[in-house]
């Protein structure tokens, strides 16, 4: 008895170490392929501005990639997986390892570990440490690509904010979005008076929020009533809180994990709508029910492919179920980002029916 349940520990964690070093193989792989062509793509676009360095634009990228890694993960938990079951088939140590009697939930179950462990870690270390790291590419990055600057470097695009202030109405543009919406560059504002007419166009190289207005600095006022002229530093009116103005314009990708209980409550206690970051952190809580779901799927894929051969096809199948399963966690976040559906539903669904499928599926092949 004890000598059997060693033989299962080892087991386990040998393949545990599988399947960890699959996934985070074809992780770093992944990892490589993307930065050299965000390194490319930014370089490309930065070539005719001034202090578009190689070695500046590298470091851009490189801290790009990490947030960028968070969309791959899934996918690198499925092909990392189903590599781990297809090398474990191919040298017959699943073949052995059931003729000892080593049901299908034994071999898996390690794998299940690995990929549960793996969302907890991305949700509660990695995630945290993108969004910083992010925030350090956006810095370093500022004023670099001139008037496509966001076009790469933030995920919401250029933004357009209407706000009332105590000197009248304004209609506010920016290129690139720094410090969850509270300091914004590239700046446009249309300026308007209390009876609806156009008054100014200011231009400016940066706004940041302050005390019920936007501090501008370094622009150009062009007025109805005078030639245009300089300022290094200009005030607008605003009625916006830091709250609103984040509800508004950040994106929640763009907020750490830890950060966003303190933002949602913030949200709500200002009565705005946080849907879109009740479900991003839904979204992240439920990661490690989504990976479990890939490696489920991977499964499926290697014991029809031990059983049956066909391995081209059953991949191709495997694939195109984490695709879909993925496609549908998209779908969810739409829907729940606009209200639609429960962010709690929009979340989970997916990864919780992609576990029930993959169960399902497994106890029909296993038991019939």
């Amino acid at each position: 008895m004890l000598t059997a349940a060693r033989s299962g520990r080892t087991l386990a964690v040998y393949l545990a170490l599988r399947f960890l070093v699959s996934i985070g193989g074809l992780f770093l792989l992944a990892a490589v392929l993307i930065f050299i062509f965000d390194a490319l793509e930014l370089l490309r676009r930065a070539s005719d501005q001034e202090g578009a360095s190689l070695a500046r634009i590298g470091l851009i990228s490189l801290l790009r990639v990490p947030q960028l890694m968070e969309q791959v993960l899934p996918f690198a938990v499925l092909f990392g997986a189903i590599a781990a079951f297809l090398g474990l088939s191919r040298k017959l140590e699943l073949v052995v390892a059931r003729a000892a009697g080593v049901s299908v939930w034994q071999f898996t179950a390690p794998a299940l570990a690995v990929g549960i462990f793996v969302g907890i870690a991305a949700v509660l270390v990695y995630n945290p440490l993108a969004v910083v790291l992010r925030t350090q590419s956006d810095e370093i990055a500022s004023g670099l690509f001139g008037r496509e600057q966001n076009f790469l470097l933030q995920t919401t695009g250029d933004i357009w904010l209407r706000q009332d202030g105590i000197d009248g109405e304004s209609v506010l543009h920016a290129k690139q979005i720094l410090d969850n919406g509270e300091r914004l560059l590239g700046v446009t504002v249309f300026t308007f008076d209390r009876k609806g007419s156009f008054v100014e166009r200011i231009e400016a190289r940066e706004a940041v929020l302050a005390d019920q207005s936007w501090r501008l600095s370094s622009g150009t006022v062009y007025s109805t009533s005078g030639d245009p002229r300089a300022f290094t530093s200009y005030s607008v009116s605003t009625y916006l809180t830091p709250t609103e103005v984040r509800e508004s314009i950040a994106a929640p990708e763009s907020i750490g994990f830890w950060d966003l209980p303190r933002v949602i409550e913030l949200s709500q206690r200002a009565g705005l709508p946080a849907y879109r970051y009740s479900l991003q952190y839904q979204t992240l809580l439920a990661r490690p029910a989504l990976l479990a779901a890939m490696v489920l799927i991977a499964a499926c894929v290697s014991l029809r492919v031990s059983r049956m051969g066909g391995v081209g096809r059953l991949i191709l199948g495997g694939i195109l179920a984490g695709f879909v399963l993925y496609v549908l966690s998209e779908l969810g976040k739409d829907l729940g980002g606009a209200g639609i559906v429960p962010p709690v539903l929009a979340a989970w669904a997916p990864g919780v029916f992609g576990v029930l499928m993959g169960i399902t599926i497994l106890l029909h092949l296993e038991d019939g």
